[in-house]
């Protein structure tokens, strides 16, 4: 492989490292300012408005049971995205708060996905589901490439665990950078449920 070919994987790698060395933290405000487009909240909820949201990028592949999943086929459906590790002590902490609320609003229209990342292999994180009794389907994304996938300056996961809001066209309503209580996932995801 020459040098020049090597250039874009290494300019990858440094994203990827990046992302990952903020991993597994409590979260921060960040944001916010600018011409981003989206507020912090005091809760460290980043919002933007509804006609001013950017599309979420192309997330589909593996899932860690091995199926082949697509975001976009829940179109229509206001999607919760999850970015997770099994290997994180804030991600083990609000994953049953997850799976509450997930278990509340399905039958409203809301479909939880999970991104798990980091694990080397499906097996860890098939077993923190279990353990966690977590539903809903996760993609598969060791290196973090799904991530990569969205774009600098929209509301894109930063940290592990993240949190994504997205309203029904697809569009990233809403962001949290930290473990989420039931109370913060549904201050999340109501005000995104009730645009009609």
């Amino acid at each position: 492989m020459s040098a020049a070919s090597r250039a874009p994987l290494t300019i990858a790698g440094a994203v990827v490292t990046a992302l990952l060395l903020s991993a597994c933290t409590a979260g921060g405000k960040s944001g916010g300012s600018g011409d981003t487009g989206f507020v912090m909240g005091e809760d460290g909820i980043a919002t933007v408005k509804r006609g001013e949201r950017d599309a979420a990028p192309d997330l589909s592949g593996d899932t860690v049971d091995g199926k082949q999943l697509d975001v976009s086929t829940y179109d229509g459906k206001v999607v919760v995205l999850n970015v997770w590790g099994s290997w994180c002590a804030p991600c083990r902490a609000e994953a049953p708060n997850l799976e509450k609320v997930y278990q509340d609003l399905k039958a409203e229209g809301v479909q939880f996905v999970g991104i798990n990342t980091r694990d080397t292999s499906t097996k860890n994180a098939l077993a923190f589901e279990k353990e966690y009794g977590v539903t809903y389907p996760s993609l598969y994304d060791p290196t973090g490439k799904l991530m990569l996938r969205f774009e600098k300056g929209t509301l894109n996961p930063q940290a592990i665990p993240s949190t994504l809001v997205l309203d029904r066209e697809g569009n990233i309503a809403a962001r949290s950078l930290a473990a989420l209580s039931e109370e913060k996932l549904r201050k999340m995801i109501d005000p995104v449920l009730a645009e009609k």
